[in-house]
């Protein structure tokens, strides 16, 4: 709000954040683990008297210092001037509180500069043992720098009792710090591990590579061992609203916990079988593959660990817009032209209603949504709105999302927004005209719930396929449970009244969906339309159960439905009745033997 924007209408300033971090963290957990693999394998060669082993450290070496400090150094420039253009506040709020931190950190970068090019060319130059305490100070300096960062970096989703305090010191020793600390340390081990690969795969001397292939595997092996359940430890310590996402609130956040789980599951089968049982078999392509998958563990925790951190860039003290918590209710007050120091126009006239709209998007959407772009588009988002629909639904815009920031701003700026964002993106009317259209449209009160409360995620042709050939039953229980249903989908809050209306809207949808019976032929097949066709489909549709119970027996389909939760973070514990998960139990296996008993 205090700052110029630099809007991306395109890509978003976010995703080149993403880009260029994930990337970066990738390097940089190299530059402190693999800082440590080259001190003990330079030992490991002095120990064993062996010159292959400290010729293949010191070309190592070369490898290490081209990819840290020459590309990495371009990264770390990197993230500082794209966070500085697209998320300035929060950049001036990291700084102004943690200078002293920051300026700790860059002293320890500077000794680990100095370090790795001392190491780098005095290998064969110096005595060994004055050369590993080089080698030592770099290892050390390296991960004095990683944990400093990596209590700045987590103040950022769990500040503490800094929100109370505002000491340096709580803020620094947040609740995930240590936990953090330990997985970057175990992750920085395991990059060493995978970076070596790519080191031993290019080795013309088989026994050479065959050795230290093994040894880097032992890396990656003891790494992953302790990386695993110190990432869970990692997650267990994040705040309430946080482990909603993480735990299915969030599919975006599942998918990426997913790809995570593919990586460490292809990191720990190829360093299993290629490099500790059959080391004879590691070659170039199994030591990319298995840095790709490094690179893909890397972004599905960085990116989990930014999504959870949503609506805020510092949580609960600054929104990802850079707008302050604390100032919401000031600016409410006053107005955001009024406040904001970058906007076209200062003051509100109802004649620039689209510039003052638009520029309302760029300060306060503008950091996760694009204009016609790829991530989050904006245009594509708010297609089935109309003006009605889009100014209810910024009313209550954090309620029903709260992953997104409340609207800041007058009554009169919202409407600004709302009309930019239907007239000037969609040509729709606006204001009573859009309003008359609404009216007019047949839709009723229905069509009218259905526009305030569903449309932003579920367009109509979406919700007719969904719930095509439903029973009025059906579609009005559905209701009255949607985050059981979907943990994603928050519970409608509407009345008893208001539900029947919008219940009758979605039957509307289909002509024959006020006519079609409940096909329960049995007491499974009714407890399956109330709990499971929500979100799953029998033999077709979306997400078809049968094929996944196939060949189950009847007794491990009722066990799994006590388990849902484990079986599937996404998916809501059974609320039903031990008969009711007999009788769904009996169904679905009846179902999946091709209707026999």
């Amino acid at each position: 709000m205090n700052y110029p924007v630099w809007h991306l209408p395109d890509i978003g300033g976010s995703t080149l954040i993403a880009l260029i971090a994930i990337v970066h963290v990738f390097v940089s957990h190299f530059a402190v683990g693999g800082g440590l693999y080259l001190v003990l394998a330079e030992r490991k060669g002095m120990r064993e008297q062996n010159p292959d082993i400290l010729s293949f450290t010191r070309g190592h070496c070369k490898f290490f210092l081209l990819v840290t400090m020459v590309f990495g150094g371009l990264t770390g420039v990197g993230i500082w001037f794209i966070i500085s253009l697209v998320q300035p506040a929060g950049t001036s709020l990291l700084i102004h509180n943690f200078v002293f931190g920051w300026a700790t950190e860059w002293v320890f970068f500077l000794v680990e500069i100095v370090a790795l090019f001392i190491y780098f060319y005095t290998f064969d130059r110096m005595d060994r043992r004055p050369h590993l305490i080089i080698g030592w100070i770099y290892f050390v300096a390296a991960w004095c720098s990683l944990f400093l960062i990596n209590g700045i970096i987590d103040f950022m989703l769990t500040p503490g009792q800094w929100l109370i305090d505002h000491d340096f010191w709580s803020g620094f020793f947040n609740p995930t710090f240590w936990p953090s600390l330990v997985f970057r340390t175990f992750v920085a081990v395991m990059m060493a591990g995978l970076y070596a690969y790519v080191t031993c795969a290019w080795q013309k001397n088989q026994g050479l590579k065959i050795a230290m292939t093994r040894f880097s595997g032992k890396w990656v092996l003891i790494a992953l061992a302790g990386a695993v359940p110190s990432g869970f430890w990692y997650l267990s310590q994040l705040p309430q609203p946080a482990r909603t996402l993480v735990d299915g609130a969030s599919p975006t956040i599942v998918r990426a916990l997913d790809w995570g789980l593919y990586a460490v599951i292809a990191i720990l089968l190829i360093s299993l079988i290629f490099t500790v049982i059959m080391p004879v078999l590691h070659n170039r392509v199994t030591a990319l593959v298995v840095l790709a998958c490094g690179l893909l563990f890397t972004g599905s925790f960085e990116w989990t660990r930014e999504a959870a951190r949503r609506p805020y860039v510092v949580n609960e003290v600054m929104y990802s817009n850079g707008i302050r918590k604390g100032e919401v209710d000031d600016i409410n007050r006053q107005g955001f032209l009024g406040s904001a120091r970058w906007v076209r126009i200062r003051e509100f006239h109802e004649e620039s209603l689209l510039e003052i709209g638009q520029d309302l998007f760029k300060n306060q959407c503008h950091a996760c949504h694009t204009v016609g772009g790829f991530n989050n588009d904006i245009v594509a988002r708010t297609a089935n709105f109309n003006y009605p629909a889009m100014m209810t639904y910024l009313e209550t815009l954090h309620q029903k999302r709260y992953f997104m920031p409340p609207f800041v701003g007058t009554p009169d700026e919202m409407r600004a927004l709302a009309t930019w964002i239907v007239t000037g993106l969609h040509g729709k009317p606006s204001e009573a005209a859009g309003a008359q259209a609404a009216i007019g449209s047949g839709e009723g009160p229905g069509g009218a719930l259905f526009r305030n409360n569903c449309i932003f995620c579920h367009d109509s042709g979406l919700i007719k396929t969904k719930t095509a050939g439903w029973s009025s039953e059906r579609v009005r229980s559905a209701l009255d449970k949607l985050s059981a249903l979907n943990p994603a989908m928050p519970d409608y809050a509407g009345s008893a009244t208001e539900k029947d209306q919008l219940a009758a809207f979605i039957l509307s949808l289909n002509a024959a969906g006020s006519t079609v019976p409940a096909t329960a032929d049995d007491a499974g097949e009714t407890v399956f339309e109330a709990h499971c066709a929500m979100c799953h489909g029998l033999a077709e549709g979306g997400n078809p159960l049968l094929p996944k119970v196939a060949g189950w027996s009847r007794q491990r389909i009722r066990a799994a439905l006590d388990m849902l939760e484990q079986l599937q973070p996404a998916m809501p514990p059974m609320e039903a009745t031990s008969e009711e998960k007999d009788s769904l139990a009996a169904f679905l296996h009846q179902q999946s033997q091709g209707g026999q008993p």
